[in-house]
């Protein structure tokens, strides 16, 4: 089986691109999705979070506040360790966990979408590592069209690789700076190269 991970910067296009492939046909786990799921109500991770952080970081129907938590990790780089020491050693056991179920299951190909592939020393699981980028103004109008400030984007840019860093440690580098529609031939032509026809 083929395993390849997809990174990249923030707006980049790594969602874009794990709907793409899986629209393929692909198996796809993007951690995100796996961060959210952890941090469910009445789980140990939101607990052990809760007990690092204080209530304050729970909204009034006890879920995880994101925007409240993101404002004090971003801004304190040992609490963004702290939050990190709690979430990415059971986010690495999941998405572990399923690309070994994807192959035993006789799958080709599975994809996983690590943002901090590299910062967190990920790249030696997979076969292929594919980082998306755009140019720094793209990058920044998209965000910005998320509603994020400049504050925001700034702690979070700064918590990351640069893009620039991410492209030269690839296999593979997508630019996403045009259409969909160029983003998807890229995509087709990466997996070509990985052993799929598309």
């Amino acid at each position: 089986m083929i395993t390849l991970g997809i990174t990249g910067g923030i707006g980049a296009g790594k969602s874009e691109t794990a709907l793409f492939v899986s629209a393929l046909g692909i198996p796809v786990l993007d951690t995100d999705t796996v961060a959210r799921d952890l941090v469910a109500p009445g789980l140990p991770t939101l607990s052990k979070i809760v007990e690092t952080f204080g209530t304050e970081i729970l909204d009034s129907q006890g879920q995880l506040d994101r925007s409240a938590l993101g404002r004090l990790v971003f801004r304190d780089a040992s609490a963004r360790k702290n939050l990190e020491s709690i979430l990415h050693p059971r986010i690495f056991e999941v998405w572990t966990h399923w690309v070994r179920e994807q192959a035993v299951q006789g799958r080709s190909h599975a994809v996983v979408v690590i943002p901090l592939l590299y910062e967190k020393g990920y790249a030696q699981h997979f076969q292929a590592v594919i980082a998306l980028a755009c140019s720094e103004r793209t990058q920044w109008q998209r965000l910005r069209e998320r509603q994020w400030s400049d504050e925001m984007v700034n702690q979070r840019l700064s918590a990351q690789l640069p893009m620039a860093d991410k492209l030269q440690r690839a296999h593979y580098g997508l630019w996403n700076e045009g259409s969909l529609e160029v983003l998807h031939q890229q995509i087709r032509l990466v997996l070509k190269s990985a052993g799929r026809p598309s």
